[in-house]
């Protein structure tokens, strides 16, 4: 199944993102966030209406889903009690982790692991090293305060997603299809923008953010990093060679000891999608076999992204920003929210975690590309 994005989607996503970018209260990202998904909720019921036209009753997806994801959700409407959260199967969070890198490049670079709900992720701030151990329902309270105490997985996900309430003619392969897409999209979204731009007010710490907390209340917020002083222009090959070599010269050491970095190969440079054919074109050039080629110097890896700041570009290397989501996909129902329309809303949330390793990780730089 796929699902076409509206136009009320996409401008209602960058003003979410913007918002984010911008350092807007929680309340007002809360706000736009929901409205984001209000036109994905629209997508999803007309899509969902058109499904049932042309249903056939034996759907041979559902011999794919294993025994635990059919008797999910099979009784999906079933047994699950208003109020009361279940986990998704992990076979399905697989699938949604799966779906998420492969839809969004940027979290693949980033290297976004999936800690599974068999898994906690504990970081040590002296030795840098991760510890791995069990989860389970038992010790879900402690697990959290832990989180808290290592200034750890603390930032949770929501999503929302409409079912209708007949869905049990669509068999169970259908549902976990359709719940899946509006899960992995909503994700998506607000991943990028918190692993990118994320200030710590409870989201990520993101790439584009320094690592020197403001202090306020109980609250600690991280600003934007200040652009290097180097602004890219992409004018000629002379001129590019020179300027990747001040931003692969920047990240070449650790910001606390001067430890070398391995950044030839590793080195990923994201762009606002407005920017990257402008960016393209200035190392796009015809070959002697009269075909167009296009090659940056040290390997440079180009990554477009929509919550990618306009007119900058943010650079980082690859393995050296802790990206996590953890904790299973908890599935709560609510029968009353759409009674009248026939429909039932869901909320699935998740763990993330997201921290740069040092400020030499990251860096933020100005395009000042010329016009031509």
């Amino acid at each position: 199944m796929t699902m076409k994005l509206s136009t009320d989607f996409t401008e209602a996503r960058q003003a979410f993102i913007d918002a984010v970018v911008k350092g807007e209260s929680q309340e007002k990202q809360n706000e736009l966030y929901n409205t984001m998904l209000d036109p994905l909720f629209e997508e999803s019921k007309k899509q969902a209406r058109q499904e049932v036209e042309g249903l056939i009753a034996e759907n041979p997806a559902d011999s794919k889903l294993s025994l635990r994801e059919r008797e999910f959700f099979n009784d999906m409407e079933k047994t699950a009690p208003v109020g009361i959260e279940k986990l998704f199967p992990q076979e399905t969070v697989d699938r949604i982790f799966e779906d998420l890198m492969r839809s969004r490049p940027l979290l693949g670079q980033i290297g976004l692991r999936n800690a599974g709900i068999r898994l906690k992720f504990l970081k040590s701030s002296t030795s840098g090293q991760a510890v791995w151990g069990k989860i389970n329902d038992e010790i879900r309270g402690q697990l959290r305060a832990s989180f808290d105490d290592e200034e750890a997985i603390q930032n949770k996900l929501t999503a929302f997603v409409v079912l209708p309430k007949d869905t049990e003619k669509f068999g169970p392969a259908w549902i976990q299809s359709f719940v899946s897409l509006q899960i992995t999209e909503a994700f998506a979204v607000a991943l990028e923008a918190g692993f990118l731009n994320g200030d710590g007010d409870n989201k990520p710490i993101g790439l584009s953010r320094s690592l020197t907390g403001t202090v306020a209340g109980d609250k600690t917020t991280y600003g934007e990093k200040t652009p290097q002083t180097t602004k890219l222009t992409f004018a000629d090959s002379a001129t590019v060679v020179k300027e990747l070599t001040e931003i692969y010269k920047y990240h070449s050491t650790k910001a606390d000891d001067e430890t070398p970095v391995a950044v030839e190969g590793n080195l990923v440079m994201v762009v606002n999608p407005a920017d990257a054919w402008d960016v393209k074109k200035q190392y796009t050039s015809l070959n002697a076999q009269g075909v167009y080629i296009t090659a940056m110097p040290y390997n440079l890896i180009l990554v477009e992204s929509v919550a990618q700041v306009a007119g900058k570009v943010t650079t980082f290397v690859k393995g050296r920003y802790d990206a996590l989501i953890a904790g299973g996909i908890e599935f709560g129902r609510f029968t009353e929210t759409f009674a009248l329309e026939d429909l039932n809303l869901y909320t699935a949330k998740q763990f993330a975690y997201g921290k740069p390793h040092d400020e030499k990780t990251a860096a933020v730089w100005v395009l000042n590309l010329p016009k031509k």
